[in-house]
């Protein structure tokens, strides 16, 4: 079996666009906490941790400038900024489910109100597993063949991920419509602005999936490909439309999109969280 050396990096990381983009999402990140917990929407704490997580990916570039031997900081880099997006995942899942419960619409739904964070936050959960895995595993690699099994690893879980996204966008387009043709008494009670947050969904979605779509890509390419051999193509297709996922995002820290009853976790009722004002 052909014996090959992992070669880290492809060229210098940038320092200045290490520390600019730790700062940009440490920024960001402060203001969802700041907004999470005068909102107390704790459902949001995943996108919180998702936040940090950019932050301390694009401070371990930074620190690899001086220093592209060594693993430590390319692989928290590597995971973490691969994985962060899952976590961003899992807050606009829930989102969905709330604006289905504040609006009394669960009934327009192809799928209860309560099992749309279930569903599709397990598929995160699993997509978090596989990424991570082939994470830690493509950067443990010995040979040729440890790298692909990485990047097939990765691959898979990257596919998974926009395949519940596609079908998270067109459950929450059946329900959009058939909402806006029949708005319920409370959605027209203007509460909630869920036409706004329906939208902002939208634009969050896009910029996970076209992400994953540039990852898939990415890993496709293989090592010596374009996107993993030139720097600028991360900040462009990861980095970007991260912040603009994270200022998106800071728009639906609204105290009344948790449920009349107060809870805060949909799940709540199967005894994982429940959060009480």
């Amino acid at each position: 079996m052909a014996k090959t050396e992992y070669v880290l990096w492809h060229y210098t990381p940038s320092l200045a666009g290490g520390v600019i983009g730790a700062i940009v999402f440490l920024v960001l990140t402060g203001a969802h906490i700041f907004r999470l917990i005068r909102n107390r929407t704790w459902f949001c704490i995943p996108f919180v941790v998702g936040g940090l997580f950019e932050a301390i990916g694009y401070a371990g570039r930074a620190a690899a400038h001086s220093d592209t031997t060594s693993k430590g900081p390319y692989i928290v880099q590597s995971v973490l900024i691969l994985i962060a997006p899952i976590l961003f995942a899992a807050s606009i899942y829930m989102v969905l489910g709330r604006l289905m419960l504040r609006t009394d619409s669960g009934s327009m739904s192809i799928i209860r109100p309560n099992w749309v964070t279930k569903i599709f936050v397990i598929s995160d959960i699993l997509c978090f597993f596989i990424q991570s895995g082939g994470a830690g595993m493509l950067t443990q690699a010995k040979d040729d063949a440890g790298v692909k099994r990485g990047e097939r690893i990765i691959l898979g879980g990257l596919m998974l991920q926009i395949l519940a996204f596609g079908f998270f966008v067109i459950v929450a387009a059946v329900w959009h419509k058939r909402l806006a043709s029949n708005e319920t008494a409370a959605a027209r009670s203007g509460v909630i602005p869920w036409k706004k947050y329906a939208y902002l969904l939208y634009a969050a979605s896009m910029c996970i999936t076209i992400r994953n779509a540039c990852r898939v890509v990415e890993y496709a390419m293989g090592r010596d490909g374009f996107l993993i051999t030139h720097e600028w193509t991360l900040y462009m297709y990861d980095c970007a439309l991260m912040i603009n996922t994270l200022a998106i995002c800071l728009v639906w820290y609204n105290p009344n999109i948790k449920h009349s009853r107060n809870s805060d976790v949909e799940f709540g009722s199967v005894g994982i969280h429940t959060q009480r004002k």
